[in-house]
């Protein structure tokens, strides 16, 4: 699995690690979490929305034992993100991990409290040893300035957002504003989560000429397609030991100049973007 500087925050990680949204209804969702693990994909990314908390405890049960071996994530929903409720918060998601510390805590998406508030909690919970960085997620380029403007670029670890191979608004002035500010991007979801081209378009057809031109497949085309930028992590959710081991399989090959600008006009980014795509 191949790994990149994330931003400047000083770590190096997996370009591809593991989701967990929607895990709460798959059968063996620890046994692919542990999978994953032993594949290099250490990069583990929840939420306290996910299952209303019942995803924080699965990644509690299946990192057991392996904690310090892992770059372990989750985010705080905005209508918790007070200054108090952000604190209150990371303390019932510590509990669900079986943690004492978070490596990443993110804002889950912009909302009505003051983004002042949460950094503030943010600050605390960094001073208290309870997570060692912060970030955001879902921020268009002015909540990006907000950000910075309340804290600097340097301290927002990276904005996790939608991404993937059929839905490549970001590129347009998000992915820009993130690589000039020195802010890496996690792209969740980006095979689509049931969204990625179908096989009848042309982009469809793109993505499975080059997997079988590569004996690969559209999976891990599609994930290499997402990572060829320099400042970009994905965080695919599997739930089998199979459809993990595919995703780990796209960590360690590149697609070529040729195979990257055949798909870029197989599937062109929207001319306007209205705001930041969301699922």
């Amino acid at each position: 699995m191949k790994s990149r500087a994330f931003g400047q925050t000083g770590v190096s990680l997996p370009i591809i690690g593991q989701g967990t949204w929607e895990m709460q209804h798959d059968t063996q969702p620890e046994v692919a979490l542990r999978h994953g693990i032993d594949l290099g994909m250490t990069h583990i990314d929840t939420a306290e929305l996910y299952g209303s908390g019942a995803v924080e405890r699965i990644v509690g049960k299946a990192i057991a034992g392996r904690r310090h071996d892992l770059y372990l994530v989750s985010k705080v929903i905005p209508s918790n993100a007070s200054a108090k409720g952000t604190l209150a918060a990371c303390e019932r998601s510590l509990r669900a991990l079986a943690t004492d510390y978070l490596d990443l805590y993110l804002l889950h998406w912009p909302g009505s409290h003051p983004l002042e508030e949460t950094f503030e909690a943010f600050e605390r919970l960094q001073a208290r040893g309870h997570i060692r960085a912060y970030g955001v997620s879902n921020f268009d380029v002015d909540d990006l300035r907000e950000a910075t403007a309340l804290v600097g670029a340097s301290r927002i670890a990276c904005n996790q957002v939608y991404y993937q191979p059929g839905e490549r608004a970001i590129e347009q002035h998000v992915l820009p504003a993130c690589e000039a500010m020195g802010i890496p991007v996690v792209a969740y979801s980006p095979l689509g989560n049931g969204r990625m081209p179908p096989p009848s378009t042309q982009a469809g057809r793109a993505l499975a000429t080059i997997a079988a031109s590569r004996d690969v497949s559209v999976q891990q085309v599609a994930l290499r397609f997402v990572v060829r930028h320099a400042h970009v992590f994905a965080i695919p959710k599997a739930s089998t030991v199979a459809h993990v081991s595919d995703n780990a399989a796209a960590g360690d090959w590149a697609l070529s100049d040729d195979e990257i600008m055949a798909l870029e006009a197989a599937c062109p980014p929207p001319s306007k973007t209205p705001g930041i795509p969301m699922l």
